[in-house]
């Protein structure tokens, strides 16, 4: 019933506090076919948000939230057909926006999901051993500063792959 990206991003995003593989698997699943699909977006913006929140990137943090709230309240009844919760979500991201804008400290924070997906996503988290709704593990440096301490080799070597790409097209060297 539920795209297995979108259930791997609420496992990412509830179990393991992953904000960072949130972001990569959902953004991945759009950019393959649903690049019209703008709720994926505010998804991966939340969770992006939060990951900026967390590490005490104030204002990165706000521009994710705000651009994800928007969102969201735009198009409301798509996220309800996800089961998710927008009565309870866009007052949640409201009060966390206030938060990052007075520069509160991050505390974890949970998507309000439909009982009937909430409890798809405690079955997947009990049968592979995780906890549903975890708290952040903040002495996970890796975790917390993830796209600084990642290995990046295979992206840089795409990159350099296509502006080699570009410049022969152009007939460069």
């Amino acid at each position: 019933m539920y795209p297995k990206p979108f259930l791997e991003y609420l496992i990412y995003f509830h179990a393991e506090r992953d904000y960072f593989e949130c972001h990569e698997v959902l953004e991945e699943y759009w950019k393959e076919q649903h690049l019209q699909e703008k709720h994926w977006v505010a998804l991966i913006q939340l969770a992006v948000g939060l990951y900026h929140h967390r590490r005490g990137n104030f204002v990165g943090a706000l521009k994710m939230l705000k651009s994800s709230l928007k969102q969201i309240k735009k198009d409301e009844i798509t996220f309800q057909k996800l089961h998710i919760q927008t009565e309870k979500l866009i007052p949640l991201m409201e009060s966390r926006i206030k938060k990052v804008e007075s520069k509160t400290e991050y505390t974890d924070f949970n998507i309000p999901l439909a009982p009937e997906l909430e409890e798809q996503c405690k079955g997947i988290c009990y049968a592979n051993k995780q906890t549903w709704n975890a708290t952040s593990p903040f002495d996970n440096q890796f975790l917390i500063h993830k796209h600084t301490l990642r290995n990046r080799e295979d992206v840089i070597k795409e990159r350099e792959y296509q502006k080699k790409q570009k410049q022969q097209k152009r007939g460069g060297s």
